[in-house]
């Protein structure tokens, strides 16, 4: 069945420039980290994709490794780019990382050049693109110099395989670094990508985002719900079916949810005064903070999309809201 977009896929979204660059970014982007792989049913891929589209989501984020297995979610995306989206390639921006194991053997993994050339072609070729429009390295090496690193990604725009280049997982000092090396090249580098949420509060207390606004570069975030502890999934305990009870999950455990849950109920109780659901305030506070141009969101179905998208609909916070925020976070 042909796909036709929705002709009011602009009316409601944000978007938000990337630093101080003249790239924008949905408020919200779709990440394809989880539900995209081998395992997932494709035609709940390709309606989560293009229910995302229609609601003015232009950002598909994915990586080499994400799956399962390594690859599937960029084969599958490429399957259905393919057969629907091949006509809008020029309103969506289509993003790809490197640098977690691929392959066997010392050159599917980490930062260097051979591993983040060869990644990107690997990536290119999954998805049937000619390019991305941004490439990130997915973690600092610790054994590669930063200048090779900074040189791969360049390259990569030079050949005309990706638009914008961005850093993922760097610490303030390791983006310091790299960030120099980038000015010297006039590489079009313009974002970092880092967990982030209420529970990890990481890039703002580093002083990451700092470093980010003071360099011009913008920052995307991800898992913004904590894994699901910041919905309202666990506010009466723990689900058989969920993602800390069946130990599906590398950031969630039991133990973590236990530990939470009197401060994940005090929460809910602040979002339900400002009339949004705790998942929507989560949101809308990951969107409060300076530079972040947009928030990835990882969803199972189409109404899980629909729910985040409607956080949209209130992102303001007085200051006594993010004041009990603060405290119930603190205590």
């Amino acid at each position: 069945m042909t796909y036709d977009a929705a002709t009011t896929r602009y009316d409601t979204m944000e978007y938000r420039r990337v630093g101080k660059s003249g790239l924008k970014l949905p408020a919200l982007s779709l990440g394809l980290w989880h539900n995209f792989g081998s395992i997932d049913p494709l035609d709940n891929q390709r309606k989560i994709l293009r229910r995302a589209f229609d609601l003015g989501v232009t950002c598909f984020d994915m990586a080499n490794n994400y799956g399962p297995e390594p690859g599937a979610a960029e084969r599958n995306f490429g399957r259905i780019f393919k057969a629907d989206f091949k006509p809008y390639r020029d309103e969506l921006i289509l993003t790809s990382k490197a640098g977690y194991t691929m392959w066997p053997g010392p050159y599917g993994d980490w930062a260097s050049r051979k591993s983040i050339i060869a990644s990107a072609d690997q990536s290119l070729q999954r998805t049937g693109l000619d390019y991305f429009d941004i490439f990130y390295t997915h973690r600092a090496d610790p054994e590669t110099p930063v200048e090779e690193t900074a040189l791969a990604l360049d390259q990569l725009v030079h050949q005309g395989k990706a638009l914008y280049v961005g850093i993922s997982n760097y610490d303030p000092e390791q983006t310091r670094a790299i960030t120099a090396i980038f000015k010297d090249l006039k590489t079009p580098y313009i974002v970092s990508q880092n967990r982030y949420n209420m529970f990890d509060r990481t890039p703002e207390e580093s002083g990451l985002f700092k470093t980010l606004t003071e360099e011009g570069q913008g920052a995307v975030v991800f898992s913004p719900l904590a894994q699901g502890l910041l919905t309202g999934r666990y506010l009466n305990g723990i689900p058989e079916d969920s993602r800390a009870k069946r130990g599906i999950s590398n950031h969630l455990h039991v133990a973590d949810v236990e530990a939470k849950l009197g401060k994940i109920k005090a929460l809910n109780a602040v979002a339900e005064r400002r009339g949004q659901s705790l998942a929507d305030m989560s949101l809308a506070w990951d969107l409060r903070k300076q530079p972040v141009a947009s928030v990835i969101v990882g969803v199972s179905k189409v109404s899980q999309l629909e729910d985040n998208v409607n956080a949209l609909q209130k992102l303001d916070f007085t200051d006594e809201d993010l004041a009990a925020i603060d405290k119930i976070l603190k205590d």
